[in-house]
């Protein structure tokens, strides 16, 4: 019997052992985006697109596992600084099964500094949408709302709204597609005080991959939108 019992307890440690092993966690590091100091903050996170998993941690720092492979929404708040969010992807882990986030709140007042402004730059936002769709999601208002913030205190800044998708598919919905969602952000910023005339669109569906390879990981990095400083 205690031979029996002893094997059972081996089997259950493997199998613990294996399903440990193949998680991939969210770790990183939160700071003062002037002292660059560490910031102990509220640290709120849920899996996507659901919230079937949330989970709260206060701190410096975090880690906390993406279970089953799915993407999380991480929500940080500190006294004294601007809510930050963002979307942590397990498709971006390291060798060490790790997505680094390392996180810069910035003080009330400079919402948006992180943008570079002069003209002729470029800049990836982080605004997601859910596949074949241009409904903006929710997790990416944060991002919207300090370019928003940036643009009403940068008044001569005129921008234009790029839009790109992956290279499966039709290529004529994928066009649609692509201009259908750079309108989108178009009108979330109006919707925030910033006027259209200085908000210019262009559609360039999958004719401007990032990547060529016909992996996930490329499609996901080739799905999206920039903006680039015409004027400033």
């Amino acid at each position: 019997m205690r031979f029996f019992i002893f094997i059972i307890f081996c089997l259950v440690n493997v199998w613990v052992t294996a399903q440990t092993d193949t998680l991939i966690y969210a770790v990183g590091k939160i700071t003062n985006a002037i002292t660059k100091e560490p910031v102990t903050a509220k640290i709120y996170y849920e899996s996507l697109p659901y919230g079937s998993k949330v989970g709260f941690l206060n701190g410096s720092d975090f880690s906390f596992p993406l279970y089953d492979n799915e993407r999380y929404s991480i929500i940080v708040e500190a006294n004294g600084f601007d809510q930050a969010k963002y979307i942590l992807d397990p498709a971006e882990a390291n060798e060490e099964r790790r997505v680094v986030k390392n996180i810069v709140l910035n003080i009330p007042g400079n919402a948006g500094d992180s943008v570079v402004h002069h003209a002729g730059s470029v800049k990836r936002l982080n605004v997601l949408f859910d596949a074949n769709k241009y409904e903006i999601l929710p997790t990416s208002f944060g991002e919207l709302d300090a370019l928003a913030y940036t643009m009403k205190n940068n008044p001569t800044m005129l921008i234009q709204l790029e839009g790109h998708t992956d290279t499966q598919g039709d290529p004529k919905k994928q066009m649609k597609l692509s201009k259908n969602r750079v309108e989108a952000v178009k009108k979330y910023l109006i919707l925030h005080g910033v006027s259209g005339s200085r908000i210019k669109t262009v559609a360039y569906g999958g004719t401007q991959p990032l990547s060529t390879a016909k992996s996930a990981e490329a499609h996901r990095l080739n799905r999206r939108v920039e903006m680039r400083i015409l004027e400033n």
